[in-house]
């Protein structure tokens, strides 16, 4: 047997990465409710994971799949509860009142500040929205308790909340196991694993989208969004031992071109500011997933190539020679991408321009479209991209379609999951969605 084979030849070690994308996150909803319900259903197979892993949006799921471990049914039907019952109103609070205050808050800053070098620890930093509602949210929707129970019990391995640390830059990733592990750093590294008792205060740091919502105090540092750094938290899934994994993104997948009126069109629509930020977000939100998968299929090619070209122990010799120098050791890892078949941001626009009554923004929102202009970007040509609002608007009316289109496109890869679920060996099937 090759020392490839070798190394799958026992029963996988599986987790799901779950990214960062605000209102986006209803997709990642309907692609769970599809794995953790139906999948039983039709095939009457487990979906465990053994590490779950999250960033922003992304860490709230985690904590709720890594919560519900247990449930036998209703996993997928409650989360997706949680979005088809938003509504903007109640998810961003800021009435016209706020509104009018908003330079006073603005003026607060120095108060802060005042507190700060006097060596006093306020729990949040700044932030234009009230985030309680968000709070009790994540309070209410997740059986904190049950991430120690399925831990205790080897339902999960190990659960994984990533942040960015505001100090230093670094992404750190919150990570509680039954047993605290050590986790081998590399000073130079800008991942730093750190272990913890994950609470909701670690899901409310990972999803503190700056400016926003307020940064959050965890212990004596302050943390925001964990897709400034980490928005698809692949690297640390790795780092613990996973060798098959499944990735849920919120940016439909770029295309290797874009046409030239296109190009022209957005960049016209650049001097829209609200328009412009958007497609920085996707941007950010973007690129770590593809290159990310890029790197592991690269590995993958190494060792499957080696061993054509070595022999079946190629993989043992290169990883003998790393570990006299420290490195880690290599292993081939199965992939699964699950993505978008389409464009949130244009899902957005035309909900805005063809709303019928169904979207009532508040004040915040509606302060957004203003100073952009205006809430999409319709050229005439049919162009209507609203990037910026799909990660903004908390509301039924948007987060409905977004949770079918989830449980559609995973159902469209269902032999893939089943593959994916299975113990048998497999090649890693090809990502994309």
């Amino acid at each position: 047997m090759s020392a490839i084979a070798s190394a799958q030849s026992k029963s996988p070690r599986r987790a799901i990465i779950l990214s960062g994308g605000g209102a986006r996150g209803a997709y990642e909803a309907g692609v769970l409710r599809f794995i953790l319900d139906e999948l039983p259903l039709r095939h009457g197979i487990d979906p465990n994971f053994e590490i779950v892993c999250g960033t922003s949006v992304g860490a709230i799921h985690a904590a709720f799949v890594a919560a519900t471990a247990d449930m036998t049914t209703g996993r997928g039907p409650r989360l997706v509860k949680i979005w088809e019952d938003l509504q903007v109103g109640e998810i961003f609070r800021f009435s016209r009142r706020e509104l009018l205050a908003l330079p006073r808050m603005l003026f607060g800053v120095r108060k802060v500040a005042q507190l700060l070098r006097e060596g006093r620890r306020p729990d949040r930093l700044f932030g234009l929205l009230d985030t309680a509602p968000l709070e009790q949210l994540v309070l209410q929707s997740i059986p904190w308790e049950g991430i120690r129970r399925n831990l205790k019990s080897g339902r999960v391995d190990s659960v994984c909340i990533a942040a960015t640390q505001l100090a230093t830059g670094r992404a750190v990733i919150f990570t509680e196991q039954e047993k605290r592990s050590h986790f081998a750093q590399d000073p130079q590294d800008l991942i730093h694993m750190q272990a913890a008792r994950l609470a909701p205060v670690h899901a409310l740091a990972s999803a503190a989208i700056p400016l926003l919502f307020p940064s959050v105090r965890v212990g004596s540092r302050y943390y925001a969004d964990g897709g400034l750094r980490l928005n698809t938290p692949l690297a640390p899934a790795l780092r613990l031992g996973a060798d098959r994994v499944l990735v849920i993104g919120l940016s439909h997948g770029a295309s290797p071109t874009v046409s030239e009126a296109l190009a022209q069109q957005r960049t016209a629509g650049f001097g829209n500011p609200m328009f412009l930020f958007g497609k920085v977000l996707n941007a950010l939100m973007l690129s770590p997933i593809d290159a990310d998968v890029a790197r592991l299929r690269f590995v993958n090619d190494i060792l499957d190539h080696g061993e054509m070209a070595f022999g079946p122990d190629f993989l043992e010799k290169i990883n003998a020679a790393g570990a006299s120098q420290g490195a880690r050791a290599l292993r081939p890892i199965d992939h699964m991408v699950i993505r978008p078949s389409q464009d949130m941001g244009l899902m957005a626009g035309d909900l805005l321009a063809d709303a019928d009554g169904k979207l009532e923004l508040n004040a915040f929102l509606k302060m957004f479209l203003r100073a952009g202009g205006s809430g999409s970007d319709d050229n005439g040509d049919g162009l209507r991209e609203a990037d910026l609002l799909s990660y903004l608007l908390f509301d039924k009316a948007f987060t409905t379609p977004l949770v079918e289109l989830g449980y559609a496109d995973a159902l469209a890869r269902e032999d893939e999951l089943l593959r994916f679920f299975s113990d048998e060996n497999t090649s890693p099937p090809a990502s994309g969605g």
